[in-house]
């Protein structure tokens, strides 16, 4: 009766461990901190002209409007103009500033 009684528990007890939630996993101890990467060389700053000018202003339209309000820009920052002649040369599509 003895033996019943212990083999008894012992499967019982093996399968209340089996029924118990097991969690393995290993205490953590602080994380090596990671280093943010390096900012890109070309800032929202440093990027001017027509291109990047509409795209921050929200409506590009206004850039053809002679009466757009001053956050929309001016003709000078836009146009290149040739120092000797004092006459336009060109559009600055794209303008990266160092």
């Amino acid at each position: 009766m003895k033996t019943y009684l212990g083999f008894g528990l012992l499967i019982m007890t093996a399968v209340a461990a089996m029924g118990a939630p097991q969690t393995l996993t290993a205490p953590i101890r602080g994380h090596a901190v990671r280093k943010p990467a390096p900012p890109p060389a070309i800032y929202r700053k440093n990027v001017q002209g027509v291109v990047p000018r509409a795209i921050r202003g929200g409506n590009p339209l206004q850039m053809l409007n002679p009466r757009a309000p001053a956050r929309y820009g001016t003709a000078e920052q836009s146009v290149v103009i040739d120092p000797e002649t004092g006459k336009w040369k060109g559009i600055k599509l794209f303008e990266i500033i160092f």
